[in-house]
């Protein structure tokens, strides 16, 4: 994949791919999606990890916006919120938080009675549900290779938005069980060693880091948005 240029978004988040699906902005996130397809040159990428090196860096909005671009092109996508120490995706679609990941993985329900439905067409969100004590061990639990086997069956794409990479390990234990991981660094805010070092994290957890996509970058003047090479 590339390394991709979004514009900020103001107040609260937006699924812009949504509201506004022929913007600019709309089309880069589309970008996003053809350069994912193209990395998967040996089987198509069913389970996808969004992540970043700290907090307010975009990768919920990232997430989100791309979950719906994958939608729109048919594909049965299952947002997963995995942050489940500050979670914001039941937020974004506007659903309840009272059930979701935490109950699955702890067996109390299954994926079908959390999963709830979006006014997006083939987008569901199972948002984080309570916040446990022990979210690590519950990602890197039998409940989570459960879960990765059921939810693979009932959907094309599943994509998960991790807590950042420098805070807590969360997002490592994700990254080797995921097809491929996108990083998402915000321009004038992420530092340069940060990222590295969140480089450096998800090979060390065997991640496979498909691209980058840079965030917040201002425009001068323009309606236009770059695209940049490969890494």
């Amino acid at each position: 994949m590339a390394k991709q240029d979004l514009t900020p978004q103001s107040g609260r988040r937006k699924l812009v791919a949504k509201a506004n699906p022929k913007s600019p902005i709309s089309e880069q996130y589309r970008t996003i999606r053809t350069n994912i397809e193209f990395s998967a040159v040996d089987e198509e990428i069913s389970t996808l990890m969004v992540t970043s090196s700290g907090p307010a860096e975009g990768k919920s909005t990232t997430t989100a916006n791309l979950a719906v671009v994958f939608a729109q092109q048919g594909k049965r996508v299952l947002i997963v919120d995995a942050d489940m120490r500050k979670p914001t995706v039941h937020y974004t679609f506007g659903i309840t938080n009272t059930i979701g990941l935490t109950n699955v993985l702890t067996r109390q329900v299954v994926l079908e009675e959390a999963a709830r439905s979006t006014d997006v067409e083939n987008l569901h969100v199972l948002p984080s549900g309570p916040i446990p004590p022990n979210p690590a061990e519950l990602l890197g639990s039998k409940g989570m290779q459960l879960f990765f086997e059921g939810a693979k069956e009932q959907y094309d794409l599943i994509i998960f938005d991790t807590p950042p990479v420098l805070a807590v390990t969360d997002a490592q234990i994700l990254a080797n069980k995921c097809d491929g991981t996108v990083l998402v660094v915000a321009s004038g805010k992420t530092e340069l060693e940060s990222a590295q070092k969140t480089k450096e994290l998800l090979a060390a957890a065997q991640a496979k880091i498909l691209g980058v996509v840079l965030n917040n970058k201002k425009m001068e003047k323009t309606d236009y948005y770059y695209y940049y090479g490969t890494n």
